[in-house]
């Protein structure tokens, strides 16, 4: 039980960061502005559960394959590049926006398949994976998806609240910085293994 509670953490405080900033937070207060935030929440809790599985089962799989030590060298590296990827920022193109305002479906559908395929190959989606190689699968699978909606329904209080008070760059570099460090320690560890 141990193992899934640490598990559990790990992954909820790791994806609620690569969470912050992203295009799906994005996307979160777009489609908020359309639909109640209860239907947005449960659509993105709906495709995040099925898209966190799917790298939950890849990357247990992953783990049971490959020797640790690497497999946190690897995931440092990935980590590193995260904080890259934060640093940089994300932005909705003309038609990830054109999605958002056009959904005619009904809204929890619409929203689900639009997170669904938006995550799809996305840095959260990368980093589940990737955690999911030393950690419990059942913890790690419970909460990526627990951080990933958490992060985005901060979004949507923090955008209707607070509009353009809170500066981007500041939550970007943040997350950034919690990505560096992260690798930092996957790295240290899969260094310490292998020697």
């Amino acid at each position: 039980m141990a193992d899934l509670w640490a598990a559990f953490l790990v992954s909820f405080g790791v994806i609620f960061v690569a969470e912050l900033g992203d295009k799906s937070q994005l996307m979160a207060m777009t489609f908020a502005t359309r639909f109640k935030a209860w239907q947005v929440i449960l659509g993105i809790t709906i495709a995040t559960t099925v898209v966190h599985l799917a790298s939950v089962v890849i990357g247990f799989g992953l783990g049971e394959a490959l020797p640790t030590g690497w497999i946190n060298i690897v995931a440092a590296v990935a980590f590193f590049g995260f904080a890259t990827w934060t640093w940089r920022g994300d932005t909705l193109t003309d038609e990830e926006q054109g999605k958002a305002e056009r959904a005619t479906r009904t809204a929890v559908v619409a929203v689900g398949t639009a997170f669904f395929l938006a995550e799809l190959g996305d840095k959260t989606m990368l980093a589940t994976i990737t955690l999911a190689t030393d950690y419990d699968w059942a913890g790690v699978w419970i909460g990526s998806t627990v951080g990933m909606v958490a992060a985005d329904a901060l979004a949507i209080v923090v955008g209707r609240l607070l509009g353009q008070r809170l500066p981007e760059h500041v939550v970007r570099y943040g997350a950034a910085a919690l990505f560096v460090l992260f690798g930092a320690g996957l790295l240290i560890e899969g260094v310490a293994e292998l020697t």
